[in-house]
């Protein structure tokens, strides 16, 4: 098979880890092609913003401190995971080359004092640029002739829209085609940094976080590879957080659209867009654990067989959270009126996470992330009050729970079984939502009530067996 394999951070924290992970792709090559995918040593990519943040506070000595903690971690490792002489040497020098490029950005950057989004997402795909030479370097020491390739370098070419880029997909799809085939026909493996393309300026773009599952399903889709793996430090994809239930379980098999909600209601081991390449291309996905790979992981499909069509799937969380309600005689029979309160909350940046509307258009709920909850209060305040709306009432700590699950769909019953579940632990509903898909079923509570919640729920539907 054809396998493009993204390892997370964890995978490359450590001189023994990249041994190992190298150790498991020479293995793999025995019987597939493989592309692997890398992000950044675990924390590395934290720090890199943290860094522009402080460029953007004036506090040159902590932004140069951290940028020599970054260069000396980078340097130490580099000097451990490769014994071969003439390979390290080049190593090194490769290495250097990089952190080079890397000090003199900081350097202007710091000249300047100022970070514009062209230049934080350059400063911030140094993570995944450094990360790929230390496995290249490690598999040619075993004898596997590697590459390392920046996004950028394979050819992902993406818009302007630093710092959440969107692929060019059929300019990417030539570019990274052409590129890889090269590779692989002159028995060569391209290791490929992930998180990071570049616009049709040839300026660095980055996907936002977990962007490196992104790069991986660009790749695959443009060389229509057989599968994909996420190679992480879980075993797949769960019923629930094992922290909340104990008795939690591996999901064996997915479809796209149900792994697309689990990821946008939480999933971390999934970027939310990584899955849209693979859908037109029907490429399955696999979530596997890097450290336990005896075990198949989560598959993620087209079509799930029959026997996992379960009624709900997995229960998820979306923890801190605050409501807004929004309330108003005058919002009733009003064209526009939702317009002009989702418009107010754009212009200042704020993404509403879920939102309910009663019939009698009297009153509209709406969930916003924590730390954005006193900006958007603000917002619609300075706006709307005493205009529009009459009230503006918050709840601070508010919990989502979705259950998710394509077999919900013209089952009887779903909604009474939830509610009677949550109810008899005595938790109160303050808001719910259902689309007409049936995919998902979401409500609010109040986060101290949530760990209760989820684990009535996964009991109800026996979840855990």
């Amino acid at each position: 098979m054809k396998l493009v394999l993204k390892f997370g951070g964890t995978s490359v924290s450590s001189p023994q880890n990249i041994q190992n992970v190298s150790t498991l792709i020479k293995k793999l090559t025995k019987e597939h092609k493989i592309i692997p995918v890398f992000s950044a040593i675990s924390g590395v990519t934290d720090d890199l913003i943290r860094i522009t943040h402080l460029i953007q506070n004036r506090n040159k000595e902590a932004a140069s401190s951290l940028a020599k903690k970054i260069i000396k971690m980078h340097t130490d490792i580099a000097e451990q995971c490769v014994k071969n002489a003439k390979i390290k040497k080049d190593l090194i020098s490769k290495m250097k080359a990089d952190l080079d490029e890397f000090e003199d950005l900081l350097h202007g950057m710091l000249l300047l004092g100022e970070v514009t989004p062209r230049s934080s997402d350059y400063m911030i795909s140094f993570g995944e640029r450094l990360s790929i030479n230390l496995v290249a370097f490690t598999l040619n020491e075993m004898g596997v002739k590697a590459v390392p390739l920046t996004g950028k370098d394979v050819g992902i070419v993406t818009d302007s829209n630093f710092g959440g880029a969107k692929p060019l997909m059929d300019t990417t799809r030539l570019h990274v085609s052409h590129t890889v085939e090269d590779l692989l026909q002159k028995k060569a493996m391209p290791i490929i940094g992930g998180f990071a393309g570049a616009d049709q300026h040839g300026n660095i773009t980055t996907f936002g976080r977990g962007g490196s599952d992104y790069t991986a399903t660009i790749i695959a889709s443009s060389i229509k590879a057989d599968e994909v793996w996420l190679m992480s430090d879980v075993d797949g994809l769960m019923t629930t957080d094992p922290k909340i239930v104990k008795d939690a379980k591996l999901i064996k098999e997915v479809s796209y659209i149900e792994a697309m909600e689990m990821a946008l209601f939480g999933a971390k081991y999934i970027h939310p867009r990584a899955l849209e390449p693979l859908v037109a291309k029907k490429i399955p996905l696999r979530i596997r654990n890097t450290f336990n790979i005896g075990n198949l992981g989560t598959l993620v499909t087209a079509t799930p067989q029959a026997d996992t069509q379960k009624t709900v799937k997995c229960v998820s969380t979306i923890r801190h959270t605050g409501l807004i309600d929004v309330r108003g005689g005058s919002m009733v029979g009003a064209p526009g009126t939702a317009a002009t309160i989702f418009s107010i909350l754009a212009k200042e940046g704020i993404n509403i996470m879920m939102i309910s509307q009663s019939p009698s258009e009297s009153s509209i709920s709406i969930i916003v992330k924590k730390n954005d909850l006193d900006k958007a209060v603000n917002a619609l305040e300075m706006n709307l009050l005493g205009k529009v709306i009459k009230k503006v009432d918050v709840t601070v700590d508010v919990s989502i729970l979705a259950l998710i699950g394509s077999g919900m769909r013209g089952i009887t019953g779903v909604a009474s079984k939830v509610f009677t579940a949550v109810a008899k632990k005595g938790v109160n509903v303050i808001m719910i939502a259902q689309g007409s898909s049936e995919l998902n079923l979401a409500f609010v509570v109040k986060d101290s009530d949530c760990n209760a919640a989820v684990q009535a729920l996964h009991d109800e539907f026996n979840l855990g067996k």
